[in-house]
């Protein structure tokens, strides 16, 4: 079935809108960030009469809390708009869960990558500070001796 902007506007009217001041509150972040995934076209917000303050439905709540929490994870907007794309106006989990999958991994094998490079590095500055202390060592001693 169908539904023009006409019936959709009708069923936001019926779930409570919470406005973007309060909600930007409840969760922690700012007006400006929800603004920005607005534009960046990873959420939307009901639409609105002229002058009206954004204002989100409890579905783009829980998607907005589920786009936090793969900020968390350290996915970036390009990831978010990937998933928006698959999952569509279809809102179809089935078909989005496979594509968080493989976005998941690929972010693992990357953190898995960087985890070795950042042993690596630090293996190095042990053995640099280890030179170091060991010519401090020798210039103690021989500082020693002259006395």
């Amino acid at each position: 079935m169908l539904q023009t902007k006409e019936m959709k506007n009708k069923e936001q009217t019926k779930e409570e809108i919470v406005p973007i001041s309060q909600l930007s509150k409840q969760l922690g972040i700012t007006t400006r960030t929800l603004r920005y995934w607005e534009e960046m076209g990873i959420i939307e917000s009901v639409e609105r009469a002229e002058g009206a303050n954004r204002g989100y439905t409890p579905y783009i709540i829980r998607r907005i809390k589920f786009i936090i929490k793969l900020k968390e994870l350290g996915l970036s907007i390009q990831q978010f708009q990937e998933l928006y794309k698959v999952y569509g106006d279809a809102r179809r989990t089935d078909i989005m869960v496979p594509k968080l999958i493989a976005i998941l991994d690929n972010h693992i094998n990357q953190i898995d990558s960087k985890i070795a490079r950042l042993a690596s590095l630090r293996n190095e500055i042990v053995e640099y500070r280890e030179k170091m202390t060991a010519k401090l060592d020798a210039v103690a001693s021989t500082d020693d001796q002259s006395l």
